[in-house]
C-alpha cells in the first residue's frame, strides 16, 4: 500500500470535481471572474472550498472568523454554510478586492451575516479580543501575509472556543518549503510556523495536501 497521495494530472482533477463538488452558480461565476484576476492565485480552489464548508456544518458552526478575503470566495462559502443567524467576521485590507466580494455577497442573500473590517487584521483581532470576543468563534479560516500567519494563529486560538477549529491555508507553499534554496521571507515564515505549529500541545491538527496544502487546528 502506498504511504504517498496520488498525484493529480489535469484529467484526473477534473474527474475528482465532476464526482465531488457542488458548487452553485454564484461561486461559479465570483470562481471565474477571479481567474481573470492578476492575483489569481490568491484565490482557493473550489474544493477546498466545499471541504472548509462540511467542516463548518459538521461542528454546527454559527460565528466565523477570516482573515484575508480577497474577492470573497472562501467568504461567500463559509457565510452558504452558516444557518440564517450566523456570524462571519471578515478581516482584510483592500476596499478594491472586497468590492468584488460584496457584490456577490449581495447577490447570494448572504451580506446580512457578513461584517467585513478593512483594516491591518492584528489591530482587527486585538480589538475583538479587547472586545470580550475571546472563546467565542466556532472556526478560524488564515489565508493572508504570511509573514504574520503565527500572529494570526495565536489570536485566533484566543478568539475560538474550545473544540473550535482554525483553518490555515498555503502551509505547502507550492512545495517551496522543502527547497532550502529558496530563503525569501514569505517562505521561511510558513516554515516556522509549520514548525511551531507541529509542537503546539494546545491543539490536535492534522495536515492535507488539497489544493496547496491545508492544517486544520482543534483547539483543546
Amino acid at each position: 500500500m502506498s504511504h504517498k497521495f496520488l498525484k493529480l494530472d489535469d484529467e484526473l482533477y477534473e474527474y475528482l470535481l465532476s464526482i465531488s463538488l457542488k458548487e452553485n452558480n454564484l461561486l461559479t461565476r465570483l470562481r471565474q471572474e477571479t481567474a481573470a484576476h492578476p492575483l489569481a492565485e490568491m484565490q482557493i480552489a473550489p474544493e477546498q472550498g466545499q471541504f472548509m464548508a462540511l467542516l463548518l456544518k459538521l461542528i454546527g458552526a454559527k460565528k466565523i472568523l477570516e482573515i484575508g478575503v480577497f474577492t470573497g470566495y472562501s467568504s461567500l462559502v463559509a457565510a452558504l454554510a452558516l444557518p440564517d443567524e450566523g456570524k462571519l467576521i471578515a478581516l482584510d485590507v483592500s476596499p478594491e478586492f472586497t468590492a468584488i466580494a460584496k457584490r456577490y455577497w449581495q447577490q447570494a442573500g448572504v451580506d446580512h451575516k457578513i461584517d467585513l473590517r478593512i483594516a491591518p487584521a492584528l489591530e482587527s483581532l486585538d480589538y475583538l479580543i479587547a472586545q470580550g470576543e475571546s472563546g467565542s468563534f466556532d472556526f478560524a479560516f488564515i489565508d493572508a501575509d504570511k509573514a504574520n500567519y503565527y500572529n494570526y494563529y495565536q489570536k485566533c486560538l484566543e478568539l475560538v472556543r474550545t473544540g473550535g477549529l482554525i483553518l490555515i491555508d498555503n502551509i505547502l507553499w507550492s512545495g517551496q518549503v522543502i527547497d532550502q534554496n529558496i530563503q525569501d521571507n514569505r517562505t521561511k515564515a510558513i516554515r516556522l510556523f509549520n514548525e511551531k505549529l507541529h509542537q503546539d500541545n494546545r491543539v490536535f491538527l492534522s495536515s492535507i495536501s488539497i489544493s496547496d496544502g491545508l492544517t486544520i487546528a482543534l483547539k483543546l
